[in-house]
């Protein structure tokens, strides 16, 4: 097991598992990972393959990784943030994955999932937002008010610049999700506050400039010029394969 890849992991675990969306509900051992006060053991990869939302996928691009481990640093990068292993995974594969896990809860509806992978659905966290949760679906039949878009916008990696830092509080400016009546794009950039937690929390110390990763409320780590990057093309790659395809709510 990577520590490197197996602390990621923990990082952007926390903030769902915190709010009760993800995983079993270990919030404090996930943060004591993530923030490196506990080192990597075999009780995080436990935990992890807890998370039946996540590890299927990291399973799958660890079929194509160089080395064999789900927790491996390039395939937890590729998964919540991405990168080239993304583009190794052929649709062959990936649409036999989305089959083989999804058809036993949804029957036939899973065709409106696979059909996502002919249009550049990638396995990516971004995805499983987008193309998978019922709340795009909830959107297109103008259901639950501003609830769903909240959810996703919250739910995916985003990415965004630290303006200014305040005990554990971060000020930072981002696009947020937006809903156009008929497809899913981001907006123009806006300012929010999100957490750090105590100490550096989960990103270490941070200073105005820097850009960040977040998920839900939560900076999780800071991003290098090729991490920003693969984030923001996943992201609109993944919206755009969305707004493509015919995907419906399940969950």
């Amino acid at each position: 097991m990577s520590a490197a890849g197996a602390t990621m992991f923990a990082r952007f675990a926390f903030p769902p598992n915190l709010a009760g969306f993800c995983g079993p509900a270990r919030p404090e051992e996930l943060f004591a990972y993530g923030a490196g006060l506990q080192a990597p053991d075999p009780g995080l990869d436990a935990l992890a393959r807890a998370f039946d939302g996540a590890w299927p996928y990291l399973e799958l691009l660890n079929s194509v990784a160089p080395a064999n481990d789900p927790l491996g640093e390039q395939v937890v990068e590729a998964y919540w943030i991405g990168n080239a292993l993304l583009t190794e995974v052929g649709a062959g594969p990936w649409g036999n994955h989305l089959v083989d896990r999804f058809r036993p809860r949804s029957g036939l509806a899973v065709d409106k999932i696979t059909a996502t992978v002919g249009v550049g659905g990638v396995p990516n966290h971004a995805f499983h937002v987008f193309g998978v949760y019922p709340w795009l679906g909830l959107l297109r039949e103008g259901l639950g008010g501003g609830e769903p878009l909240r959810v996703m916008d919250r739910c995916r990696i985003r990415w965004g610049s630290v303006l200014q830092v305040a005990g554990e509080h971060a000020t930072v400016r981002s696009r947020p999700l937006m809903w156009t009546g008929s497809a899913l794009s981001l907006g123009n950039e806006a300012v929010e506050t999100a957490e750090c937690g105590a100490g550096g929390g989960l990103a270490g110390r941070l200073a105005p400039g820097d850009t960040v990763a977040l998920h839900w409320d939560w900076v999780c780590q800071r991003l290098s010029p090729i991490q920003i990057k693969w984030l923001e093309r996943v992201t609109l790659s993944q919206l755009e394969a969305v707004n493509r395809g015919p995907s419906e709510a399940f969950a």
